[in-house]
């Protein structure tokens, strides 16, 4: 199990913010399944609309550290969905973004993405701005997030024999930052999954330094019963890789 997280249900108090959308034909699978890369872009424009809308429009730098999808019930083309977003914690440089997603088909989705705030110009994180902690500390009802590392690093057997991913970022992955973008990751592990999870699943990726346009980096696999693990590491030029992991991810059912 993540351990540490819980994913807690909105408080009705403070700040929340909602809005209708879809499921497009372009973001379901070959199942018809709203994909995972879709569903986390989806709750990345939903924080965007609710950040300009609150005003915050120099508040805009933020790097996703964690992002934690429960699958309960997925998404069919063409299903109107209503998301609904707000603050569920919160750290010194860092908060938590909760995005629900429920569906009129039956579709249900809880997101909790871990996003630090950064300073555009030394890009380094940054304090929570008094402005930010008015508007969405009330609905965190003084909850506390951890920004730490959870997934613990490959080991040597995976690192020097366990399986590989064939998945190689385009150009056209990496934003401003000179990050590849979190939705990409998420493609990758529905790669890794060889399919749409099934209901009720978590599903875990965690950022470090992140891929970067001249990375040299291979994803590492563990499948393990129900549950899946991978890396995204470094290599050398020749083979040998680092168990220091740019990103990270994990699958596991939901719990009861």
């Amino acid at each position: 199990m993540i351990d540490g997280f819980e994913m807690v249900p909105s408080h009705g108090v403070g700040r929340s913010f909602q809005i209708a959308d879809r499921v497009r034909l372009g973001d379901v699978s070959r199942d018809g399944h709203l994909r995972l890369d879709a569903l986390v872009r989806y709750s990345q424009l939903i924080s965007n609309d609710d950040t300009n809308d609150a005003g915050l429009h120099d508040d805009l730098a933020w790097i996703a550290r964690s992002t934690v999808v429960d699958v309960i019930a997925p998404g069919v083309v063409d299903e109107p969905l209503a998301l609904t977003t707000f603050c569920a914690g919160l750290g010194r440089s860092w908060a938590e973004r909760r995005v629900s997603v429920r569906g009129a088909a039956g579709a249900q989705y809880e997101v909790a993405t871990v996003w630090i705030s950064i300073d555009p110009d030394a890009v380094r994180p940054r304090r929570l701005t008094p402005q930010f902690l008015d508007l969405y500390g009330p609905a965190a009802q003084g909850r506390k997030v951890s920004a730490r590392q959870r997934i613990s690093r490959p080991s040597p057997r995976l690192l020097s024999g366990g399986a590989r991913l064939g998945w190689l970022p385009r150009w056209g992955d990496f934003d401003t930052f000179g990050h590849m973008n979190n939705v990409v990751y998420w493609s990758a592990l529905q790669h890794a999954l060889e399919g749409d999870p099934a209901p009720r699943t978590r599903l875990l990726i965690e950022h470090g330094a992140g891929v970067e346009p001249d990375d040299h980096s291979e994803i590492v696999v563990d499948r393990d019963g129900s549950g899946l693990r991978m890396w995204w590491v470094t290599h050398d030029g020749e083979g040998q890789l680092s168990d220091q992991y740019l990103a990270a991810a994990q699958v596991e059912p939901l719990p009861d």
